[in-house]
């Protein structure tokens, strides 16, 4: 995408970021609270900080008004996660030390219930900064619609959030907790391994085991689909090559045992279809999961985002819900003739939606450092 306009971008821009372990999304809203524009990078952070110190040279190429002084930050992150760190402690603590230093003591890191956190206090709460980055999207969710089933598809995980009355109710509030609530899956559209995703699977009218190794991924099964678009394909390929048709068949013959040439491209690209419908189905038992714990959501619509929001739309339509795009509450960016077409707009909008949450979240808090000098907020009422 190109870059915002110059003059939308002044010093009381908030700028949101979402540092994952595998990409960094950066979105921008003007003091008025209206997204100027939103980018990704892709961020291999387990293989060193280098690459997050590569990004943030590259944000602040593309919006050098990101490195003035009085430009607010606000950050969010999952990235403290990646082995790169013996535990998650040291991740948000070298995570909030490197943003800290690159981007200046005005950068905020998103808490959750606790608000907004200095860089020093971030490190002391490491534990409400870790992985928040879903409790960003849903609180902004739910200022827009008050009953939601919040559905993140990404790259790599599905994030289900239930939205009741405007308030955030999820049973987990950390990772360990919302993978036995089903509200954190990981299944992703790009980097799921597809021995993650089935262990047996359909082919030719007959079941077969798969190989436990790494040789696919999701994103061979949308690249022949047709649904994957391409500037989310930003990670190599599981053989490190070609991110082509014929290379997807190859490499999702191979979890079976076969070569390419054993079927035609047509029979591959049923193949892969069945592969779609294995991780629909075990994402949408997780949202049934969900759903059946929050009796006021039976007719909630699904809100969809991230860059596999496309699973979203197909589960609404197989549940009888409505289905509304995180891009349509979003509403766009005042920059909008700087891309391409309404599609690239909206595409980048939903899959960077937690960094334009915590961007559109700060823009709209009348004191952003309010929370620096006061008590920590009383945590809303969740499902125990």
């Amino acid at each position: 995408m190109s870059g915002a306009d110059d003059r939308a971008t002044g010093t009381r821009a908030v700028f949101g970021w979402d540092v994952g372990g595998a990409h960094v999304k950066v979105s921008i809203a003007d003091a008025a609270g209206t997204l100027v524009d939103v980018a990704q990078w892709a961020c291999p952070l387990w293989q060193g900080l280098a690459h997050l110190e590569r990004v943030v040279d590259e944000v602040l190429v593309r919006w050098p008004d990101a490195g003035a002084q009085g430009s607010r930050h606000a950050v969010t992150m999952t990235g403290e996660m990646v082995d790169l760190f013996a535990d998650r402690e040291q991740g948000v603590r070298v995570l909030v030390q490197t943003l800290a230093a690159r981007l200046g003591d005005a950068v905020r890191f998103f808490a959750g219930w606790h608000g907004w956190l200095t860089p020093a206090d971030a490190i002391v709460r490491w534990r409400a900064v870790a992985s928040a980055n879903w409790l960003a999207t849903s609180q902004w969710v739910a200022t827009r619609r008050p009953h939601a089933l919040l559905i993140d598809i990404g790259s790599t995980t599905t994030d289900v959030v239930p939205i009741v009355d405007a308030q955030v109710v999820a049973r987990g509030a950390n990772d360990a907790a919302r993978l036995a609530t089903g509200e954190l899956v990981y299944q992703g559209v790009v980097r799921t391994p597809l021995c993650g995703v089935a262990h047996r699977i359909a082919f030719r009218g007959e079941t077969t085991g798969v190989m436990n190794e790494w040789f696919a991924t999701s994103a061979d099964i949308y690249r022949l689909t047709g649904e994957l678009w391409p500037p989310h394909d930003q990670h190599p390929s599981a053989d490190n090559g070609p991110k082509t048709v014929d290379a997807s068949c190859a490499r999702l013959a191979r979890m079976i045992g076969r070569d390419a040439a054993d079927a035609s491209t047509d029979e591959w690209r049923a193949f892969a279809q069945t592969w779609r419908l294995e991780q629909l189905r075990t994402i949408g038992a997780t949202v049934a999961q969900v759903r059946d714990a929050h009796p006021a959501l039976a007719d909630a619509p699904l809100v969809g985002a991230g860059c596999g929001r496309f699973l979203v739309a197909e589960l609404a339509r197989r549940m009888g819900r409505a289905y509304v795009d995180f891009s349509e509450l979003a509403g766009g960016v005042c920059s909008a003739s700087a891309h391409a077409d309404t599609h690239e707009l909206n595409e980048w909008i939903a899959t960077c939606a937690p960094s334009v949450a915590v961007a559109l979240l700060m823009a709209a808090d009348a004191a952003p450092g309010a929370s620096e000098t006061r008590a920590a907020e009383a945590e809303p009422a969740r499902v125990a």
